[in-house]
């Protein structure tokens, strides 16, 4: 088994955001209604941020981190709004497959910022990121049938539908 990389970035910027890696112990200050680490950073909440699904997440998230020494790149980020520095959302990873060189992504965006093409735009930096090194080989996604802003997203940044089910639709992109 490989051994985990350590992010070697602190932040990923894109023409319109700042991607920053979550950690634990922001994660885990969220569930008590705890924003100074944010604010000693400079961040601060977008309007209807964390939303429930943020809130729903953050165990999840903090699952992913306990189960490497440091943010590799393929846990979950903070996608925040390069010209307010607000929070409006988060993309990222489940955790990086060794066997299957492959991760699978997944983003939100609150609902006061949705349809400005904030996803679109974080889900490209963080392909473009975890293709960068070449140790990735698929990155993985699914939605619901009924999320045509998730499918029209996945289609622009053309990743191929495998299969769908009654329940979600199956994507997969390739480098």
């Amino acid at each position: 088994m490989k051994p985990q990389q350590v992010l070697g970035i602190e932040k990923l910027v894109t023409k319109r955001l700042i991607l920053m890696p979550y950690t634990t112990q922001i994660c885990e200050n969220l569930l008590h209604d705890n924003y100074t680490d944010l604010a000693k950073i400079g961040l601060k909440a977008g309007k209807g941020w964390p939303d429930a699904d943020v809130i729903e997440t953050l165990p999840k998230i903090i699952n992913n981190l306990a189960q490497v020494k440091a943010p590799t790149g393929f846990e979950s980020w903070m996608i925040i709004k390069k010209d307010t520095l607000e929070i409006i959302g988060d993309a990222g990873f489940k955790g990086f497959n060794q066997e299957q060189e492959n991760a699978d992504i997944g983003y939100g965006i609150i609902a006061a910022e949705r349809r400005q093409g904030y996803a679109i735009e974080a889900v490209e930096a963080l392909v473009n990121w975890a293709f960068s090194d070449k140790k990735t080989k698929e990155i993985t996604a699914k939605c619901l049938p009924d999320n045509l802003s998730s499918v029209g997203l996945l289609q622009k940044l053309n990743f191929s539908l495998i299969k769908q089910d009654d329940e979600m639709i199956y994507w997969s992109l390739t480098p």
